[in-house]
């Protein structure tokens, strides 16, 4: 065998080895097995749940107060459409929840379904809103849907604002929890409760779960 069949031989026995050792490092890995992302509707109760505050009861709740609040006299008959500032809720309940969902909720139901029955007053622009009113003033810029100039910032006629309640209650047989839901709209000048509503949810379970 002369020297170039050798050096063939040499290098096919080698080309495994080198393949092997070039391969991914995530070869022969499998991904662990579970159960695939199943989509389903926010007021749909699904197999990873708790008994504390969830995607159901806030649709749930929600809905309810939205149809509450258009239905009492100060809203439904009012000649102009009420101006109403939405307030913290406090959430009183052992759930880390992103409480004030639960007024966003509310207000986007009543926007879209209110036909202008309500409207809101967005108190949360207020920094951007009293630059903007500055430049205006200062004539830096203009305001194309306002000739006249600047407008003066609305004032609310009601405060709208909630609190989450709860009770917890855990022994060996699992965990059971009550939370009270209570929304209020508030008089701005006279400080009345115009109108209160609240919803119970209780649940019970075995084992607990972790709320972000």
């Amino acid at each position: 065998m002369n020297t170039t069949s050798r050096l063939l031989l040499a290098s096919a026995a080698a080309l495994p080895a080198f393949l092997a050792g070039c391969a991914s490092p995530y070869a022969g890995v499998s991904q662990p097995a579970g159960a695939p992302v199943v989509q389903m509707r926010p007021d749909e109760r699904g197999a990873v749940a708790g008994t504390g505050i969830e995607s159901q009861d806030m649709v749930t709740v929600t809905d309810r107060m939205a149809r509450s609040i258009l239905a009492i006299p100060q809203i439904a008959r009012a000649q102009v459409p009420p101006s109403v500032v939405l307030e913290p809720v406090v959430n009183n309940t052992r759930f880390p929840i992103n409480k004030d969902i639960f007024l966003t909720r509310i207000r986007t139901q009543l926007n879209r379904s209110a036909a202008g029955q309500v409207s809101f007053l967005d108190r949360e622009m207020m920094r951007t809103l009293e630059r903007e009113r500055e430049l205006k003033r200062t004539g830096q810029v203009t305001a194309s849907a306002d000739p006249r100039g600047p407008s003066e910032f609305g004032g609310a006629d009601y405060f709208l604002t909630g609190k989450l309640d709860g009770m917890t209650t855990r022994t060996s047989a699992g965990t059971s929890d009550y939370v009270l839901y209570s929304f209020r709209l508030t008089d701005a000048r006279t400080s009345r409760i115009v109108w209160e509503d609240t919803a119970e949810i209780k649940k019970q379970g075995l084992e607990d779960a972790a709320y972000r």
